[in-house]
């Protein structure tokens, strides 16, 4: 097996570096045993799985993830998830509903696995992690997905690879003369042939921006 440079992303490892809420003020308010929907005992959760939904819909805007219901998940969740839920039962005496899945927006209608997570709501806009499986997710794709994430990162891409390709060019296609005033020419020229694609590619396909999707149950993926 080859040597692998660059470590595959670990959702969840990514979500604790961002946590940005004081879980020390968290735990001192009442409203988290009080929650309608979910009974939890303070004193047994676990301060590592609990996460604000600002932290999960900043990880989902650079990541390009979804964060919504379970019922529109179409993959398998594997039975460790379940277990996990009845062992959460029986330790907080509750009944768990009102589940959550951060992943990838293929997963909510493929059949593919790529690092879902298991939420259940605890209160006052926090999450408790119950299951993470399968794998992780790509190196790169943080990168990969910042151009997504708004129009302005979009654009300032497409001027990159305007520049690219206008470098890669070879003028005397163009013109005799090597100057400045055909190299921005051939660059004007590649910029709207550029924004044209991304723009009929977008359209077509329906596309949208990160924060537009993170939690939205409608396929503009």
């Amino acid at each position: 097996m080859g040597l692998k440079i660059f470590s595959d992303t670990n959702i969840e490892e990514q979500l604790k570096q961002i946590r940005s809420k004081d879980l020390n003020e968290l735990f001192s308010k009442t409203y988290l045993s009080k929650t309608k929907l979910n009974q939890f005992n303070i004193d047994d959760l676990e301060r590592d799985r609990i996460f604000h939904v600002q932290d999960i819909k900043k990880t989902c805007i650079d990541y390009r993830l979804r964060f919504l219901d379970s019922r529109y998940f179409k993959n398998k969740i594997p039975q460790a998830a379940f277990d996990e839920i009845n062992r959460l039962n029986s330790l907080h005496n509750t009944r768990l509903g009102g589940y959550k899945i951060m992943a990838p927006s293929k997963l909510f209608k493929l059949k593919d696995y790529d690092d879902p997570l298991l939420f259940a709501p605890i209160g006052n806009g926090y999450y408790y992690l119950i299951h993470k499986w399968g794998k992780d997710l790509h190196p790169f794709r943080k990168f990969l997905m910042w151009p997504f994430k708004s129009i302005s990162n979009l654009f300032v891409l497409i001027l990159l690879l305007s520049w690219v390709a206008t470098l890669i060019t070879p003028i005397q296609l163009f013109s005799k003369s090597n100057d400045w005033g055909v190299f921005w020419m051939i660059y004007f020229f590649m910029f709207k042939a550029i924004a044209s694609i991304v723009i009929f590619y977008g359209f077509a396909l329906g596309k949208n921006f990160n924060p537009a999707i993170w939690n939205s149950k409608y396929d503009k993926s």
